[in-house]
Parts: structure tokens; C-alpha cells; sequence
């Protein structure tokens, strides 16, 4: 297991209802995941489709003058993602099975993306 896929499994095992997590570039493109039950090819178009909207919300925003999003929180009936900024347009991915306790879903994917972070330097 790669270092970014131990930083991805401990948040998915940390947060109560959470199905995967995913770290992502600019483009979409998966760098590492760790998912419980979806195969590796839905994970990575889910994660590039939220990577889509991170470049949309970032765009529409930087346009306003307000910086980019630090996080946004997408909900669906059968799925909940909340998406965080890494830097260099990376991002940290986190999804649930059913509605999470916000706090603690915020602080467990601010602290992997904390880390993936480190990882990265």
C-alpha cells in the first residue's frame, strides 16, 4: 500500500459510514484511493467527476475574487461526498453511505488532506 493509499484507508476507517476516499490531481486524475466497496474504475470516474465541479466552484469564484473553496460537501439521495483542497489543485475526496455527522466528516478529511500534503513534499 502506498503511503498516500495508508493516509486515504486511515480516514475511510476513522469516519463512521464513509464507503472510500480518493486524492486526485488537477485534472481529475486519481493519484491513489482506498474504497470498500465500489470497483476501481466507478471510484475513479466519481472522483473525477467531483474534481469537475472542484475546477468549476474554483473558476467561478477565483472570477469573484474570493479565492477558491476550501471544501464544498455534495449530497445525493444514495451517496454523500465532501470534496477538500489539497494544494496545486489537488484533492482529497472522501464519500459516504449515508449522511455523516458534518463535524467529524470535516475534521477527518481536513486531517487527510493534511497529511496528503506532508506526503507530497
Amino acid at each position: 500500500m502506498t503511503p498516500f493509499a495508508a493516509i486515504l484507508r486511515r480516514c475511510v476507517d476513522a469516519s463512521p459510514h464513509a464507503i472510500g476516499a480518493a486524492f486526485a490531481d488537477s485534472e481529475g486524475e486519481m493519484v491513489d484511493s482506498y474504497a470498500k466497496t465500489m470497483s476501481a474504475n466507478d471510484w475513479a470516474i466519481l472522483t473525477a467527476h467531483y474534481g469537475v465541479v472542484l475546477g468549476q466552484l474554483v473558476s467561478a469564484f477565483g472570477t469573484l475574487h474570493f479565492g477558491g473553496p476550501e471544501f464544498f460537501i455534495a449530497r445525493h439521495d444514495r451517496i454523500e461526498v465532501i470534496v477538500h483542497a489539497v494544494e496545486h489543485g489537488y484533492y482529497a475526496l472522501l464519500a459516504f453511505s449515508q449522511p455523516p455527522e458534518i463535524e467529524l466528516a470535516l475534521e477527518r478529511v481536513r486531517i487527510a488532506a493534511d497529511a496528503l500534503r506532508l506526503e507530497m513534499r
